[in-house]
């Protein structure tokens, strides 16, 4: 018979749990999670930051890639109930070892993170997408990814966001459309140096 914890890690089973989570306009569409999953396991990233959780949903899909890297995932929600809940869901599904949910103001936080990082999924207000960038910026490696997510929709407030990374000279940046769920896209930038 399988452990508990087998099951918990089962594609199968990670599979019906996201399937069952209840989603708002908060969650990241379906394939724009397998998008983060698909972008951190092709760049073998070691270590993330996610701003911005709501229930897990993303942060689930994202640890799948970190654990089959063998990396971490730090993921910052500012609302104490959403990043319980998110701790929770992230636990039915064995990845309390690879992701791990910090509660309380990414400005706040991200200067207070150790070490270097080379995936960045930001997903939380979005008029403050560049303060993110800039205040982990020092700690992303050459060749991190950074994602942002609803670049679309919310082009206006995150102009100086969008800016930055598609003319400035440390960035490559593309904008996608992995889901049609949103009408939305994601900016994908590469740290050059």
């Amino acid at each position: 018979m399988r452990s508990q914890q087998a099951d918990k890690t089962s594609a199968e089973f990670r599979k019906a749990f996201l399937e069952k989570i209840p989603r708002n306009s908060l969650n990241t569409a379906a394939e724009d999670a397998l998008m983060l999953r698909i972008l951190i396991e092709s760049r073998n990233a070691r270590r993330g930051i996610e701003v911005g959780v709501a229930a897990g949903y993303g942060s689930i899909n994202m640890g799948i890639g970190f654990e089959r890297t063998g990396g971490r995932l730090y993921s910052i929600e500012i609302d104490p109930r959403r990043a319980e809940e998110s701790r929770q869901n992230i636990a039915k599904v064995g990845l309390e070892k690879t992701v791990t949910v910090i509660t309380g103001d990414a400005l706040k936080v991200l200067p207070t993170l150790e070490g270097e990082y080379d995936f960045i999924f930001l997903d939380a207000l979005k008029r403050d997408y560049f303060k993110y960038l800039k205040a982990i910026e020092p700690k992303l490696k050459p060749g991190a990814v950074v994602v942002a997510d609803n670049v679309i929709v919310s082009a206006r407030a995150m102009a100086d966001f969008l800016s930055y990374v598609q003319t400035g000279p440390n960035y490559e940046t593309v904008i996608i459309r992995a889901s049609m769920e949103k009408n939305d896209g994601m900016s994908v930038s590469y740290k050059l140096r």
